[in-house]
Formats: structure tokens, sequence, C-alpha cells
């Protein structure tokens, strides 16, 4: 770090700060993320983060790198949001036709499609890069949001982002042997939910997978239910945040397909392929009720395990695909006005 930025930014030169932080400017907005399990909620603190940066970089010594100090930071407020009830409620979404009864209903409904474009900074190395796409997949974020949210700090500071015991220790406030226990607890409950991020999310898909992907696309846009349903797991699940509906098995997903496709009226699907959270994706569009134009209508995440898909995530809001056309880095754009 050059002490002269440093000191200009502790002096009160914005572009210094904005040019002190900028190299963790990314990673931080993915550690909200991963704790929040929100887009919307982490571009908030992460504003909130460098705010509390600004005013407190006079005060930072140098005790601790920059790094773990603006980690403490952001986990903090974080922390401090769930507590609070900060995070932003999602509108639970009427469905314009009358679904079948659900399999189950979903706690995680705040959960939120990462594009992938976020995810490739150039300046990391490609083994961190794989890291980072390995935790980052939905399961994986979607079983963080049921853990104790301590429980889910501890896990991410040092199994996603390899922070010292000490250092994890430093940032929740409490002892190093009760960071040991948390991470214990934390690492036993996303192992019984099945959500170890250790395979299950590639750099991309290719050769029988691909046209795996490319088959279901098809189906999917064309309503053709049976021809989706073939592509299935027998355990597969749906799930549609932020509506709580969760259908399992075939039987189950079929049924909601078809209520689904006759409450359109013959509107069928546009797909655009992308990615989000390392997995194969598509921005989902609709035409308007008046004629041809096309109107964004959320996106669809699949789990792909081998040769068939284990779960299709169709996230309904409507503002979301706007996001994967944004620039690299887009939710964590330009800082907010500082103050103070």
């Amino acid at each position: 770090m050059s002490g002269s930025l440093l000191q200009r930014a502790q002096a009160g030169d914005q572009q210094a700060f904005a040019d002190l932080t900028a190299p963790h400017r990314r990673e931080l907005h993915r550690h909200c993320y991963r704790l929040l399990g929100s887009i919307t909620d982490a571009d908030d603190l992460l504003q909130e983060t460098l705010v509390a940066a600004w005013r407190g970089l006079p005060g930072f010594a140098g005790r601790s790198t920059l790094r773990v100090w603006l980690y403490r930071i952001a986990t903090n407020r974080c922390l401090n949001a769930i507590r609070d009830g900060k995070r932003r409620p999602p509108t639970v979404p009427v469905p314009p036709f009358e679904p079948p009864p659900p399999s189950r209903h979903d706690a995680v409904t705040w959960l939120q499609p990462y594009p992938d474009a976020w995810l490739d900074d150039p300046a990391t190395a490609p083994p961190a890069r794989v890291e980072t796409r390995e935790t980052v997949g939905l399961a994986f974020v979607a079983a963080l949001q049921l853990l104790p949210p301590r429980q889910t700090a501890a896990l991410v500071l040092g199994d996603v982002l390899g922070f010292p015991v000490a250092d994890g220790a430093d940032m929740l406030g409490v002892t190093p042997t009760a960071v040991k226990g948390l991470r214990q607890r934390a690492r036993h409950a996303i192992r019984q939910r099945g959500a170890v991020a250790e395979g299950r999310v590639a750099a991309g898909v290719h050769g029988a997978q691909a046209e795996l992907v490319r088959r279901f696309a098809d189906a999917f846009a064309a309503d053709d239910v049976d021809a989706v349903v073939d592509l299935l797991t027998d355990d597969a699940w749906l799930r549609m945040p932020p509506a709580p509906h969760e259908y399992r098995g075939r039987p189950d997903i079929a049924a909601f397909l078809l209520a689904s496709a006759a409450g359109r009226a013959g509107r069928r699907l546009t797909l655009r392929p992308t990615r989000a959270n390392g997995q194969p994706a598509f921005t989902c569009f609709l035409p308007t009720s008046r004629g041809a134009a096309l109107e964004p209508s959320g996106v669809v995440v699949l789990d792909v395990v081998g040769d068939a898909i284990a779960g299709v995530t169709r996230f309904l809001d409507p503002r979301l695909p706007e996001l994967f056309d944004c620039p690299v880095g887009g939710a964590a754009g330009p800082l907010a006005p500082l103050q103070g």
C-alpha cells in the first residue's frame, strides 16, 4: 500500500480514498452477497461499508492490513443489517393463474442471482477465480442464509476467504476458540444440507452438458413440458424467488409448468443464455400484451449434475435481466458522494 496514498486519503482526498479501496471493492461486494444472499442488499451494504471506512480512515493506525480492516467493517455492517431487520423484504408476486399446491415452501425468498461477469476479475489469479465460482454457487449461498448469522460470517471468513482464526475472532469480536466452534457448527450444517461447493460449479459447461442446457432452453421456451421433465433428475426441484413456492419431483414440476403455460395464454418466453453464480443461466423475456415487443421477466439458473438437471431456480423479479447487461462490477459501481 502506498503510504502517500493512504496519507492523502486520511487527509480527506476522496480520489485517493477511491484509489485506495478500488482493489477491494468487488471482493467486498461478493462478501456482502454471500452473507445476505441479495445483490440489492449487497449494493447497500457495500456503500455503507465504504462510507464507514471513509469516516474511520483517519483513525486507521495500520495494526492490521487495510483489507482485514475493510472486511471487519463489511462483516459487522452485514450482521447488524440482519439483526436489525434492515434487509429489503421482497415483494411476493401474485401469479396470473392458480398455481397447484407446492411440494413445500422455501424459506430463502430474498435470494438473487449473481452475474458471472462480476466474478471475473482480471487482477485475480486463475486459481482464486475458480475458488470464487465454487463458493458463490446458488445452493451454497442459499444454505448460508439458513445458518445463524455469526456462523455464516465465521464460515465465510475462514473457509471461503482464508482468514486465520485470529483475524476472524478480531472481526467478530469473539475469542479464537469461539470462532473455531462457530466454523465447526456451520460446516456440519452445510454438509447436512448437501450444499458444500465441491465440483458442482465450473467455469462453463461443454459437450454433452452444453447440449443438455440447450435442449432445456428450447423446451422451456416452447412450453414443451414433457421434454423439460425428461431432462430432470427424479428428485429435481423448481424454486421461484421471491415466491415461496417450491416444487419437487417430476410430477409436481410438470403440474406447475402446465399451469404456468396456460396462465400466459400463448405468450412464450424468450431465453438469452448467460451465466450466474458459476452456473448456466438465462435472462427471460415475454412479449408485451400489445404486440411483439419483449419485456424482461426474470432469470433462470440451472443446477446441472452429470447428464441431467437437478434444479431450476426461476427468479421472477423483472428487474434482474438488466443486471446482466451492466458493465463488469456494475452493482458495485461509482461510489456515492461521501459525507463526514
